[in-house]
């Protein structure tokens, strides 16, 4: 009886494991936004669903241990086999998603979710299976399911917390369903040992297989992308970087977007990086780069604003806030940032660290992403006055806010939302890309500034390069705002999720692209 509810036990732990490993499975070539999640956890739930009713009706035909332990095996080797059958489908996935394939990508990804169908349902048919065969008397019914649940979810609880948190960073996911198989097995071994020896050495092979998958073939690379030089995986992100050209590139789970950029002989890369230098320059003229004496970071990522704000300001304090300690370490690495004695770099969420520091900025920037969504406590109206508590006198703030053509929804929310902390909000395309930058500042200042402090500091003729290209293109590249059409975020109700998919969905239906 003591086995058959650890079996619960176990059975319930991988079943929650499997979920969040399936997670990290695919978010490295799907992303991690809520409709990858959505449909992981509602097909994990279908499939428990009919593993739940079709074991029901399975104990009732033949409640014996022995079949449940078969059961357990077979669903062990199955979960183990997840990534092997996945490794093609998603090499291809990858593939499709760097050249825009959306057909191939939406293909390869149902191709995986189906792959979880025997796994997932044998895990759901082991619960109905204890209680009939643990289930003596009628009279102990309630108990004994009430025991059974109560196991199951306890190995829930443990297993919601092992993959990320443990697993994954140490092991990598491959390992982390390999394990997952293995201990299934091994359970079930142990099982089949007390309930039929001639079984046991029948299925025996199992756990070995799983061995020779371990050592054999998990070590390989989770993608093949040109200019790989180096991918691992933490507790929050599949880790990429690539080099070409000379350029090294930082990207993250799905590689949707770069997160850094950096070259031992340039600082102007594009991008919105060195658009958060601006936030400043909207103080009234004349306003010189000297004039900035602490500026943080929340998003550091791999230190590119970082880098190209010690470039324009000079060596002065800079708090980096990022909440992935090995994307950290690999921005020293392999980012420069460990040239930078003047970067503070924090592993630690954004808002927290903020709101713990003892100091006052003249520049905060916001740049934390998670494609294709922005964290929605960085958008609030409270976070905001954080923010603003946090500004020296003449200080301000440039958040960074993805909005294809023509769709501004986002962008408008989040400046009705500054807005309402702050008496001056601008917004500037960041060109070529699908990126606003909006700047708030603490007292009252107009656009004006930043054109009369760009035509100073090149009349002046020895700022640096980068604060005058970005300046430039700041200057020419304006938008309009419409801030009464904007929602504003407060922590009770910040849609960001929402608003983002909705113009993610149109954006693919209008133009056929991801």
């Amino acid at each position: 009886m003591p086995y058959l509810f650890l079996t619960a036990f176990m059975t319930g732990l991988a079943s929650l494991a499997v979920e969040l490993a399936s997670s990290r499975l695919l978010g490295a070539y799907f992303g991690t936004s809520n409709l990858v999640w959505a449909t992981i956890i509602g097909l994990i739930l279908l499939y428990l669903t009919a593993g739940y009713f079709a074991g029901g009706r399975w104990a009732d035909r033949d409640p014996r241990p022995y079949t449940l332990y078969r059961i357990v095996a077979w669903a062990g080797l199955a979960v183990a086999l997840v990534p092997v059958a996945a490794r093609p489908v998603l090499y291809r996935a990858a593939e499709a998603f760097d050249a825009f394939r959306l057909g191939a990508l939406l293909g390869a990804f149902a191709a995986v979710l189906v792959l979880l169908v025997v796994p997932v349902t044998l895990l759901g048919t082991v619960s109905p299976f204890v209680i009939r065969i643990a289930t003596k008397r009628a009279s102990e019914a309630g108990r004994v399911s009430g025991r059974v649940y109560a196991l199951s979810t306890l190995g829930s609880f443990v297993g919601t917390f092992l993959p990320d948190l443990l697993l994954v960073p140490v092991l990598g996911t491959r390992r982390t369903f390999l394990l997952l198989g293995l201990l299934l097995t091994l359970t079930a071994l142990g099982g089949l040992w007390g309930a039929q020896r001639r079984a046991f050495w029948r299925y025996a092979w199992m756990p070995l297989l799983i061995a020779a998958l371990w050592i054999f073939w998990a070590s390989g690379p989770i993608k093949r992308t040109a200019g790989q030089i180096y991918e691992t995986e933490s507790a929050y992100n599949y880790i990429q970087v690539l080099q070409r050209d000379g350029y090294r590139y930082l990207r993250l789970n799905e590689g949707q977007g770069v997160h850094s950029v950096y070259h031992p002989d340039q600082l102007i890369y594009g991008g919105a990086w060195m658009f958060f230098l601006d936030a400043p320059f909207f103080n009234a003229p004349p306003y010189a780069p000297a004039q900035v004496r602490r500026v943080a970071v929340v998003g550091l990522a791999a230190g590119t604003v970082a880098r190209q704000a010690t470039a324009a300001f000079g060596p002065v304090p800079i708090d980096g806030y990022e909440i992935d300690p090995v994307i950290l370490a690999v921005g020293r690495r392999y980012f420069g940032m460990a040239a930078l004695p003047n970067l503070h770099a924090y592993a630690e969420d954004g808002r927290v660290g903020l709101r713990r520091s003892p100091y006052r900025y003249d520049l905060i920037a916001v740049d934390a992403y998670r494609p294709p969504y922005i964290p929605w406590h960085l958008t609030t109206r409270e976070f905001f006055r954080n923010v603003r508590q946090h500004l020296a006198p003449a200080g301000a703030v440039a958040v960074n806010v993805g909005a294809p053509p023509g769709d501004f929804r986002l962008v408008n929310a989040i400046a009705a939302t500054l807005a309402g902390v702050f008496p001056s909000v601008y917004a500037v395309r960041v060109p070529g890309t699908f990126n606003v930058m909006l700047y708030a500042t603490r007292q009252p200042t107009r656009f004006g500034n930043l054109e009369s402090n760009f035509a100073a500091l090149q009349r002046q003729g020895h700022a640096p390069a980068v604060l005058l290209q970005s300046l430039g293109e700041a200057a020419t590249h304006r938008v309009p705002l419409d801030v009464a059409a904007g929602e504003v975020f407060t922590d009770d109700r910040a849609p960001v999720a929402l608003l983002t998919d909705q113009m993610v969905l149109r954006f693919v239906l209008h133009t056929g692209s991801p």
